[in-house]
């Protein structure tokens, strides 16, 4: 052989390593990594090939270093930031972000339920308790919180990288309230108990290891939602066109004497 095999640095081992669970989602965008030393006994390496690893992976643009700490980057907020101004003031944006959502989410569901690990089930088996749990004691923030972990879960149970990614990015804009207010939908009546069962079937399709079951139930999970926010926003007309009549004397001159 005209080549030798040479060993790969250590510092270049460590960053693979760390790059291999930011492009899986294990360490996600904006967490804060341990103390230098904490993670180098964690790693089992060297303070020195740790410190190089971060460099390299800082130089790529996956890691940030703040006076506070190393965090992952939000490699994704030049995207965010744009889209979410872009997208705030058209009212096609919630119909395309349904849409968009119900193909792909029920895709998802479908690769879950087939490619979930142990793992994977028993994190959707807890945020399915949790959700019960703050269902039952009417935690509504609670619930909603358990509900997006839930649709993160499935995505990183469908095991497809480029899909947790964008689906995640979505769910940022969805927290910035640009594709509508998940608050009110909550406090829509009968909508809660609704969504918890649909959520629930969901998840047990996914533990079961239903495909097709898990797809019908995603989809009409999205069908259901887009259609209560449309009921939301058609009220929410309705209630501005009330108001506009009863508050026109304040653009209205007076009737003259004469026209009595």
């Amino acid at each position: 052989m005209s080549q030798q095999i040479r060993p790969v640095p250590l510092a270049n081992a460590i960053a693979e390593r760390l790059q291999t669970m930011i492009l899986e989602g294990v360490l996600r965008p904006g967490e804060k990594l341990l103390p230098e030393r904490e993670l180098a006994e964690t790693l089992g390496v060297s303070r020195p090939s740790l410190r190089q690893a971060l460099n390299l992976l800082e130089d790529k643009g996956l890691l940030v270093t703040q006076k506070s700490g190393t965090m992952v980057s939000r490699f994704l907020k030049e995207l965010v930031d744009p889209l979410a101004e872009l997208l705030a003031d058209d009212q096609r944006v919630a119909a395309d972000y349904f849409e968009f959502r119900r193909s792909v989410e029920s895709h998802a569901s479908g690769l879950a339920a087939l490619r979930a690990t142990e793992p994977d089930r028993k994190a959707i088996r807890d945020c399915l308790e949790r959700m019960r749990a703050a269902h039952g004691i009417d935690d509504t923030t609670l619930e909603a919180n358990c509900d997006v972990e839930l649709h993160g879960l499935v995505y990183e149970a469908a095991h497809n990288v480029l899909l947790l990614h964008v689906m995640r990015v979505l769910g940022d804009l969805l927290r910035k309230g640009v594709f509508y207010n998940r608050e009110q939908l909550y406090r829509r009546p009968g909508v809660r108990d609704t969504l918890l069962e649909q959520h629930i079937a969901i998840g047990e399709a996914v533990l079961s290891g239903d495909a097709k079951a898990a797809e019908k139930a995603a989809a009409a999970h999205i069908n259901f939602t887009y259609s209560t926010i449309e009921d939301i926003r058609r009220d929410e007309m309705r209630m501005a066109t009330s108001l506009r009549r009863i508050d026109r004397k304040d653009l209205v001159a007076d009737p003259s004497p004469t026209n009595r």
